[in-house]
C-alpha cells in the first residue's frame, strides 16, 4: 500500500512537472512576431490558438485519472488488448482487479500523452500556415484538423515504441499477469493500438479546448485571441 502511494506521488508530481514545462513553452510563443495587430500576425494568432487548445486539452489528459474517467473507459479494455482465449474476460470478472488493471494503464496511457505533448508544441511553434485567415474564419475546430492533418501520424509513431517499453517494465503486477497470460501477444500492436486511441483522444480533446476559445475569447485573457476571434470574419 505504501509503494503504491509512493509512486502515485511520484507520477503527480512529475505531471506537475510536465505541465509546468509546456506552460513555459507557452511563454515562447507569446514573443511578439510580424507587425499586425499590435505586433502581431494572423498566423501567430492561429499558433497561439492552437497552443491553448494544446495546453488545456493535455492537462486535461494528465490529470490524475482523468485521461481514463474520459477517454479509454469508453474504449474498454478489452477491446484495446484483444481476447485470447478468454483470458481477459476472465481477469475482468472481479472489480477490485479491473479498477486496479484500469488504473494501470490510464497510466501507461498519460505517459503516452505526456510523450506527445512536446511533439504537438513544436508542431504549432514550426508549422507553416499558407491561410491564416481561413484558419480563424472556419469552423469550430479549423485549427485543430489543419494541425492534425499537417502531422498525419507523426503523434502515433513516437508513442508506441515508449507505449511498449512501458508495459514491459509496467510496475503494477497486474499487467505483468494479464500479458503473460494472453499467450503469443503482440506487446508492438497492442501499443499501436493504445497509441491509435491517445492520438484521436489528444485531437478530440483539442477540438474541444478551440471550439471553446472561439465561443468566448475574452475567458482566455490573451488580447491578440480577443482581437482576432472576438470581432466576426475576417474578410
Amino acid at each position: 500500500m505504501t509503494e503504491f502511494a509512493t509512486t502515485s506521488t511520484a507520477k503527480t508530481l512529475g505531471r506537475r512537472k510536465f505541465l509546468a514545462g509546456i506552460g513555459a513553452t507557452g511563454a515562447v510563443l507569446a514573443l511578439p512576431g510580424c507587425e499586425s495587430l499590435g505586433g502581431f500576425s494572423l498566423t501567430d494568432a492561429v499558433r497561439r490558438l492552437l497552443y491553448l487548445s494544446s495546453e488545456r486539452a493535455f492537462a486535461r489528459l494528465t490529470a490524475p485519472g482523468g485521461f481514463w474517467d474520459e477517454q479509454v473507459a469508453a474504449i474498454g479494455l478489452s477491446n484495446m488488448i484483444g481476447a485470447r482465449g478468454g483470458v481477459v474476460a476472465n481477469i475482468l470478472t472481479s472489480t477490485l482487479f479491473k479498477d486496479r488493471l484500469e488504473h494501470a494503464f490510464a497510466d501507461i496511457a498519460i505517459e503516452g500523452a505526456e510523450r506527445a505533448a512536446p511533439i504537438v508544441t513544436d508542431a504549432v511553434r514550426l508549422i507553416g500556415i499558407e491561410n491564416a485567415i481561413a484558419l480563424i474564419n472556419g469552423g469550430p475546430t479549423a485549427a485543430t484538423g489543419f494541425l492534425r492533418e499537417s502531422m498525419a501520424t507523426s503523434l502515433i509513431e513516437a508513442m508506441v515504441p515508449e507505449l511498449g517499453q512501458a508495459m514491459r517494465i509496467a510496475n503494477e503486477p497486474l499487467v505483468g499477469e494479464l500479458l503473460a497470460g494472453l499467450t503469443g501477444i503482440n506487446i508492438s500492436g497492442v501499443a499501436q493500438n493504445l497509441s491509435n486511441r491517445i492520438d484521436t483522444a489528444i485531437w478530440t480533446e483539442m477540438g474541444v479546448e478551440e471550439a471553446a476559445i472561439r465561443a468566448n475569447p475574452r475567458a482566455t485573457n490573451d488580447p491578440v485571441l480577443i482581437g482576432v476571434l472576438g470581432g466576426g470574419s475576417l474578410l
